[in-house]
């Protein structure tokens, strides 16, 4: 396929808020959902086509832990909601990227496999959590990650073995690339045996924690990374910063590291705000947070 028949899939000029957690952002030259039912290979023959035109590519799943600018997302913008599981071994599973990973906690459960629980309340798919190695409650991606299927732009197909992601805090070898040429299609992931209530209830106190302690409505995400030994949360409380707002972008009163879109915010203004808490935090305390979200898009 090449990049003008590519086109006949694809959307012109289409806004991205509605597929961005935080409901933020401009349009993008070019979009195209891939919804369940689409084929991995017209997924990739989409992509390739693209790099192949030298058009830019960015794939999102959830929407989550990504600001998209005003100003919108030159080149092809990828919704990613291919999901299938397949099991491939005892508790051991291949996951296409664009999988829940809510979703798949709960399968898992029903399953009565173990190791995920953490998930249950993290927004996002699959994808977006092998690249990041996303995390909560004491666990992470980097914990189940046994290989991730991708396809690289000059290299094709190509499958990584958790020691090729390289993962540190909130970051693999992928995120670390520069030129994002490279998109994951799926990943096999492996967990342990476990007695399905006791996943149940582990998944239950992890829900109700999130509900007591992290705001609802329409947010990114955390928006800092902790620094070592420390809470990105517990500083901006510190500096008196729970509610301060720039137009609707406003600073959570329930959790400090969760910045909530009151209804209309633009990615400016929260982009300002973010910009505005390093400042205090750094003032305050010599501490620069760095941002768990990254920015997507044509920004000044």
């Amino acid at each position: 396929m090449n990049w003008v028949k590519a086109q006949a899939f694809l959307q012109h000029n289409a806004p991205v808020a509605k597929y961005t957690a935080g409901r933020m952002g401009g349009r993008a030259e070019w979009l195209y959902v891939a919804r369940v039912d689409t084929t991995p290979e017209l997924l990739i023959a989409i992509v390739q086509a693209a790099w192949s035109a030298d058009v830019p590519v960015r794939v999102i799943g959830g929407g989550a832990n990504i600001l998209v600018s005003d100003r919108g997302v030159p080149g092809l913008v990828v919704v990613n909601r291919l999901a299938a599981l397949h099991a491939v071994g005892d508790c051991q599973f291949r996951v296409t990227s664009g999988y829940g990973i809510q979703a798949l906690a709960r399968n898992l459960a029903q399953r009565g496999c173990t190791g995920f629980e953490w998930a249950v309340s993290v927004p996002g798919t699959i994808g977006g959590a092998v690249v990041n190695n996303a995390g909560a409650h004491d666990g992470d991606m980097s914990q189940c990650v046994v290989n991730v299927s991708v396809v690289d732009a000059l290299y094709g197909a190509l499958t990584l073995t958790v020691e090729d992601m390289a993962y540190e805090y909130r970051t693999s070898a992928l995120k670390r690339r520069e030129d994002r040429r490279c998109v994951v299609t799926e990943a096999v992931l492996q967990f342990a045996p476990g007695e399905p209530d006791a996943i149940e209830k582990r998944m239950s106190q992890f829900q109700l924690r999130r509900s007591q302690t992290q705001p609802k409505g329409a947010s990114l995400g955390s928006v800092f990374k902790n620094p070592p030994g420390d809470f990105a949360g517990r500083l901006i409380e510190s500096c008196g910063l729970k509610g301060f707002a720039v137009g609707t972008a406003c600073v959570s009163d329930v959790h400090a590291n969760f910045f909530v879109n009151l209804g209309d915010a633009s990615s400016d203004d929260y982009y300002a705000l973010i910009r505005h808490v390093q400042r205090v935090v750094h003032e305050r305390h010599g501490i620069w947070l760095e941002p768990e979200i990254e920015l997507v898009g044509v920004w000044p």
